[in-house]
């Protein structure tokens, strides 16, 4: 591959990584279906969940309660390009969240995971998108509910 269409490749890559978080933390959480293939793959083996195909992305990332408030970190972002179509990539995460979230600051707590990702992507008509993503988490633990504000508390 030509210097440059490596560098652009193993960019476009890395956004899809972090357009990955974004999207769930800050955007619209079923939209991160659109950064997957037709056939693309969401897994986390220790738990047993397989989605597949983007239909099944939308309804499984859209389903997130709406009251979570959320921000992961990602960090070591190692992609490799295999082939001028297709990448992998290793990344790391943390994971803050609560649920019952009505607004305000939250008191910082520690990450309620800590893992990575094994990525693999692959360009179809011109645009890197994941193919399968693989979660490992050897951290976790339940999400925290918020405590209501101290002017809500009777």
């Amino acid at each position: 591959m030509d210097p440059l269409d490596h560098l652009l490749a193993e960019r476009a890559c890395e956004r899809l990584v972090v357009g990955f978080v974004h999207r769930l933390d800050l955007g619209e959480p079923a939209s991160v279906a659109e950064l997957f293939t037709e056939d693309g793959t969401w897994e986390w083996p220790e738990d047993g969940r397989l989605v597949e195909g983007r239909a099944a992305l939308r309804a499984y990332f859209g389903s997130r309660p709406a009251d979570r408030l959320s921000r992961r970190l990602m960090s070591n972002i190692l992609v490799t390009v295999t082939a001028p179509d297709t990448a992998r990539a290793t990344s790391y995460f943390s994971t803050h969240r609560v649920d019952g979230y009505q607004g305000g600051v939250v008191p910082a707590g520690p990450p309620v995971q800590v893992g990575h990702y094994e990525d693999a992507f692959r360009r179809v008509d011109g645009t890197w998108l994941v193919e399968r993503r693989v979660l490992h988490l050897p951290f976790g633990g339940p999400t925290p509910r918020a405590e209501r504000p101290a002017q809500d508390r009777p």
